[in-house]
């Protein structure tokens, strides 16, 4: 499951630096997830990170987005594969 950044988003950038895929970004007004290069922090850490370190509460699952844990682990892998 990818994750996505409401509109309740308040800029305060902490999200960004702790995404290890760099799938987080500023958007037009707000920190956007390429759903592409987000795993929920599989591979890296246990707990989404983003997830975390926000003081709104607002990254949830993307609903559009349901990946299973096998999913997440491809995409990890992909994206190692690529960063080489």
């Amino acid at each position: 499951m990818a994750l996505m950044i409401t509109d309740q988003c308040i800029n305060c950038d902490v999200c960004e630096p702790e995404c290890p895929n760099q799938a987080i970004y500023m958007g037009e007004e707000i920190y956007e997830i390429d759903p592409d290069r987000c795993t929920e922090c599989v591979g890296h850490f246990d707990e989404p990170q983003c997830v975390q370190v926000c003081p709104v509460a607002c990254i949830p699952v993307n609903p559009q987005r349901i990946e299973g844990a096998d999913d997440l682990w491809a995409k990890f892998n992909r994206l190692q594969a690529q960063a080489r």
